[in-house]
């Protein structure tokens, strides 16, 4: 398999070397940004304990949140394939859009007009400054995967990593049914 290069719409998946890292051991992240400044992206398979209505009490959506990173976990943001119902979206890739006009999306949401298999909620994002990534990959923290998925918010989040895994094959086979934690092995 050839070498991917980080890049928008991508994803990138932890290596079973970062198990001790409770940030992103086991994580796989959608690429929503990449530049030669910074990178940014948001963690798939980290579903919280909570409802976009328990932290938001104004919208009537039962709509699970995801833990997207380490960093602004205080602000909420959102990954959809809706661009035609949520203006001001930016296209990440492929049909999957970032963000948009947070009005209109509690208002469809209100609504009941947004399905759980077009739309992901996320506190936090996962960033890198320049060249963070880059020294990241070439020590083996990560490697990156096309996003051949059917529909990122549908896929089930507690086998995810586990799939990717298996798809890279070679060693890597080893380490899909290790358990998360290696110290109970």
């Amino acid at each position: 398999m050839s070498y991917l290069k980080p890049h928008k719409g991508r994803l990138l998946i932890a290596e079973p070397s970062i198990l001790n890292d409770s940030s992103f051991n086991r994580a796989i992240i959608l690429i929503t940004e990449h530049t030669e400044i910074n990178s940014v992206g948001f963690i798939l398979n980290r579903p919280l304990p909570y409802t976009l209505s328990d932290l938001l009490p104004d919208i009537s959506s039962d709509f699970t949140v995801y833990n997207g990173g380490p960093v602004e976990q205080g602000n909420l943001y959102f990954v959809h394939k809706v661009p035609e119902l949520i203006p001001d979206s930016i296209e990440i890739d492929n049909g999957i859009f970032w963000g948009g006009n947070f009005e209109t999306l509690k208002q469809l949401l209100n609504d009941g007009f947004l399905k759980k298999s077009e739309i992901r909620f996320f506190l936090g994002y996962s960033g890198w400054e320049k060249n963070q990534l880059t020294d990241e990959l070439n020590i083996n923290s990560w490697f990156i995967s096309e996003n051949d998925l059917q529909n990122i918010f549908s896929e089930d989040p507690s086998s995810l990593w586990k799939e990717k895994i298996l798809q890279k094959g070679g060693d890597y086979k080893l380490w899909a049914n290790a358990p998360s934690d290696i110290n109970l092995n």
